[in-house]
């Protein structure tokens, strides 16, 4: 990864490593309670809301080439049902662990000299800037794959009627009466029939029937 513009220390996903410095084997330890940043998670299914808390714990650890960050990140996700559609909320527990580079040391932690910012073995590094690391994108990686890709409300639940859409869950004896095809067209045949019989009946005249019968 290239390097970013300046990093802003007030941003609440940027940290400092000065006091950590660059004696291999330093390590600290940090905890820090932000707001959520935009898009935390699964966009359109499940996620952080932006602006909900996320705790974060983390351990920085100075090595060769620069300072190794492990932690965890927990809030709560909130999403829809991909079965009912009703409202889902779960908690998140996120862990990752990744490295962030000195801009003037390669991959064995060897100074050089002139560090080539557009080298392609550089692509998927990320860099300390002016002793300053920006978490969000790894944040961003461990939240989407500590989510489920497909929420449910419930292991077990059944589902939308397919028929009519009603919730099944609230409802276990919900079904409808299924009609078979092939006898629609004869059903609706049958009903005409009934109901032009109905017609003659009713256009009848009075008196026929006992004439007939005498």
């Amino acid at each position: 990864m290239a390097l970013n513009a300046r990093l802003d220390h007030r941003n609440p996903l940027v940290f400092d490593t000065h006091e950590l410095g660059r004696r291999p084997g330093a390590q600290q330890r940090l905890t820090r309670s932000v707001d959520a940043p935009k898009d935390l998670g699964i966009k359109g299914v499940v996620g952080v809301p932006e602006g909900a808390p996320v705790e974060l714990e983390l351990r920085l650890e100075s090595v060769m080439e620069g300072v190794l960050v492990t932690g965890t990140a927990r809030a709560d996700a909130k999403g829809e049902c991909v079965r009912c559609l009703e409202p889902v909320e779960l908690e998140l527990e996120a862990d990752f662990q990744e490295m962030f580079s000195y801009p003037d040391a390669d991959e064995r932690g060897r100074v050089i000299a002139e560090p080539d910012s557009d080298a392609e073995d550089d692509e998927d590094r990320l860099f300390i800037e002016d002793g300053l690391f920006d978490l969000e994108p790894v944040l961003r990686d461990a939240v989407v794959l500590a989510l489920p890709m497909q929420p449910v409300c419930q292991d077990d639940c059944p589902g939308l009627c397919s028929a009519c859409g009603a919730r099944l869950a609230d409802d276990p004896d919900h079904h409808h009466d299924a009609v078979d095809i092939r006898w629609a067209a004869l059903q609706g045949l049958a009903g005409s029939l009934e109901d032009g019989e109905k017609d003659e009946m009713s256009g009848a005249e009075p008196g026929v029937d006992e004439k007939q019968e005498k």
